[in-house]
């Protein structure tokens, strides 16, 4: 595109904007998968699932506006490249939620962690990054090719419920996601304690902003760039692994847009641990707890490339999109979620 910059270094610098974002919304507004399944389940406190729910709506129309006005190629998006396997959804993402629950972050927590100075996230990230890269082209990827196979889809059958509307009823896909995004906002807006938790619904609009700037910067890239740029938004599974891959390799490797979003995170996680006071370095003292942690994280590994996506792929930026995976994605998370936190907090021993 341009002389002085290539176009992958543009999609590593869009990732960079909404990683920074997301980082801040992570330590300025809470905003957090794990957390916000822990308060429903044992603080029996809503807010940050609804704050879930706003960051949803927020990306899902804006996404869809940039669709309405011809600046988000819905063909391209990266989730509705590949045909839907139901299967692959439920068993990666119980396994990403399990995972998830026994490690005490997902990547994208993991990484806002870090960014505030605790080692023992450092370890996640780089168990998760490797045991995501052998699910997808290292040891394992045969097998799971194997049992969980991809297809492409044609233009005309995009795997999103918008499109799928469009098609049965004619009324115009971007028009229908819109609709259902102001639907769940307002839905989300309805509880009084969300609506005057102002500090926590700004910075989950603020996340949901930075899903939809990867969308539109990326699509920009790829319209305007000489390279085939893929569009896609922000997720925290394999761009762990092409970090540590372009740290060992970048006098012959590019950046992208999921090594720039990783960065992104990091530096608005420390950004926002310095603004509020709460960088220190921290770590594992226990080796039970480092072992849990690495082997949720192994798991968590596998679960995102089975399910096509993290917490954060599946949770917001394939949800913006309404791809058809997305929500039994996300719930699948929660309820392994729900059942690593029961055996961490309970166990499974059942009262006589």
């Amino acid at each position: 595109m341009y002389d002085w910059i290539s176009d992958a270094s543009l999609a590593a610098i869009v990732g960079l904007i909404g990683g920074i974002l997301l980082g801040l919304s992570a330590r300025l507004g809470r905003f957090c998968t794990l957390g916000a399944i822990e308060d429903a389940l044992y603080a029996r406190s809503g807010l940050r699932m609804r704050m879930w729910g706003v960051a949803i709506g927020v990306a899902m129309i804006g996404s869809h506006l940039l669709i309405a006005s011809g600046h988000l190629p819905a063909a391209e998006a990266t989730y509705l490249r590949l045909g839907w396997n139901p299967l692959a959804s439920i068993i990666g993402g119980l396994l990403f939620g399990y995972g998830m629950a026994l490690s005490g972050n997902c990547g994208f927590g993991a990484l806002a962690r870090l960014g505030g100075g605790d080692l023992r996230s450092f370890v996640i990230v780089l168990v998760m990054g490797l045991s995501a890269y052998v699910a997808i082209s290292g040891p394992l990827s045969g097998l799971r090719v194997a049992l969980f196979p991809e297809t492409p889809v044609d233009a005309y059958a995009l795997p999103s419920l918008a499109f799928a509307i469009e098609r049965l009823s004619g009324l115009s896909a971007a028009y229908v996601g819109i609709a259902v995004g102001l639907i769940l906002l307002l839905a989300m807006l309805a509880n009084h304690e969300l609506r005057h938790a102002r500090t926590e619904l700004f910075w989950s609009a603020i996340a949901g902003i930075a899903v939809v700037i990867g969308w539109g910067g990326t699509a920009w890239v790829l319209k305007n760039g000489f390279s085939a740029i893929p569009v896609e938004s922000h997720t925290y599974s394999a761009p762990l692994g092409d970090m540590i891959i372009y740290l060992m390799t970048s006098s012959g490797n590019n950046l992208n847009f999921g090594v720039g979003s990783v960065v992104g995170v990091l530096a608005g996680a420390f950004i926002g641990s310095l603004f509020k006071g709460h960088f220190r370095w921290e770590a594992c003292e226990d080796p039970r707890e480092l072992k849990r942690q690495i082997g949720g994280a192994v798991i968590m590994g596998f679960g995102a490339v089975i399910g096509f996506g993290c917490s954060i792929g599946q949770g917001l930026s394939a949800f913006s999109i309404l791809y058809y995976g997305a929500p039994v994605t996300f719930l699948a998370i929660i309820a392994g979620a729900a059942l690593g936190l029961r055996q961490l907090i309970q166990g499974f021993a059942v009262a006589e």
